[in-house]
């Protein structure tokens, strides 16, 4: 069915082994196929019988590590970072390892904490890590660890590039952590039942008041006393509560960052939706990275290709990369490129289908050449 992608030509430029390349390529094209990163699926749809190409994707996940090139999608260019968990529930899965309890305290499953810079209204992920109750209990950690290993992995490649978190990261340890490390940071506060305590530079105490319909700025203040940041909050008239953001750049600048936040969300929407990342199940916790891993690049491809896709056949942004785009239409505003490409007809014509994959897979190799060289 998508036999005009070949996946192999963009696997190459993350796997350094042609014969690795190649079958991850196979692996990421049934899990297009299959819509799903369980294993029984995609064997059904490789070339060959199920049950050999069950037995190939175990060895390749034995032989192989896709989680060391998900770094080379990292985008050189992006204005900042997001970083966002989501949860993945296995409510059957009562003996596996690595799952544990979720936010409810009652459903099986895991979190994915995954690490992406921003595209057209949706994310290309270069980072992820997961944990769960359970692997946090028996590994002697921490959510708070797991958080600044996955932070950790991109900190050279941030330079000063933001990091932008929601609610779950507006605690002390990490603004520590981060702070320490020099990383920009726009983070929403959490004003639940502990909410923050902030002091100005006399170490007086200050209280975040606003009214709808207000925007306020408060400068130069201490969270908890000790790391400085910048702080915003925005109520929208209609909007049952305001929204605060604390950050150490410029507040409005803060503000504008985080609005972006969003657009992580809308991938995990698609992941789930249309790739099957709820599905996702191996006996190891290892195995089961491994295939987030293919899947997060299988996606970050499906999404360059689709947006290339929704531009052809339903307008786009005047780019001399795509001849066929006609004016933006009201149907280029209700479809994600990869809901276009997995869900939609496709009628282009060969010859223009080829041609765009082409110019999608130079746009891919600049951003893979372009990490390439923070690692020589």
């Amino acid at each position: 069915m998508y036999e005009f992608i070949k996946i192999r030509e963009f696997a190459r430029y993350l796997f350094d082994q042609e014969s690795t390349a190649e079958k991850a390529a196979q692996i990421m094209a049934g899990i297009l196929e299959a819509g799903s990163p369980r294993l029984s699926a995609i064997s059904e749809r490789m070339s060959g019988t199920a049950v050999a190409n069950y037995k190939r994707i175990q060895r390749f996940l034995d032989g192989a590590d896709p989680r060391e090139a998900m770094i080379r999608l990292f985008q050189e260019e992006a204005a900042f970072v997001i970083g966002d968990p989501t949860e993945i529930a296995r409510p059957q899965a009562w003996k596996t390892s690595y799952v544990g309890t979720l936010s409810d305290g009652e459903t099986k499953g895991f979190w994915l904490l995954m690490l992406a810079t921003p595209y057209r209204g949706r994310a290309i992920p270069c980072g992820f890590v997961t944990y769960s109750s359970r692997t946090i209990a028996e590994q002697a950690s921490s959510r708070n660890f797991e958080h600044e290993r996955a932070f950790g992995a991109l900190k050279e490649l941030l330079a000063e590039r933001p990091l932008v978190l929601d609610r779950e990261f507006s605690y002390l340890g990490l603004l520590e952590k981060l702070a320490a490390e020099r990383i920009n940071f726009v983070i929403r506060l959490n004003l639940g039942s502990h909410a923050p305590i902030f002091t100005n530079a006399e170490g007086e105490r200050v209280e975040l008041v606003i009214r709808p319909g207000q925007r306020v700025v408060y400068r130069q203040l201490y969270y908890r006393g000790k790391v400085a940041v910048q702080v915003i909050g925005i109520w929208r008239r209609g909007f049952e509560r305001p929204i605060w953001i604390m950050t150490n750049l410029d507040p409005e600048v803060g503000w504008e960052i985080y609005q972006a936040r969003m657009k992580i969300d809308e991938s995990f929407k698609d992941l789930k939706s249309l790739l099957g990342l709820g599905k996702i199940m191996n006996k190891s916790q290892e195995n089961m990275e491994k295939m987030v891993a293919l899947l997060l690049i299988t996606y970050a491809i499906g999404l360059l290709i689709g947006e290339a896709l929704r531009d052809a056949m339903y307008g786009g942004p005047p780019s001399a990369q795509h001849p066929a785009q006609q004016p933006v239409g009201k149907r280029w505003y209700l479809y994600s490129g990869l809901f276009v490409l997995l869900k939609q007809k496709i009628s282009l014509p060969a010859a223009i289908l080829h041609q765009l994959v082409r110019s999608v897979l130079n746009a891919f190799i600049r951003l893979v050449w372009a990490d390439v060289r923070s690692f020589v």
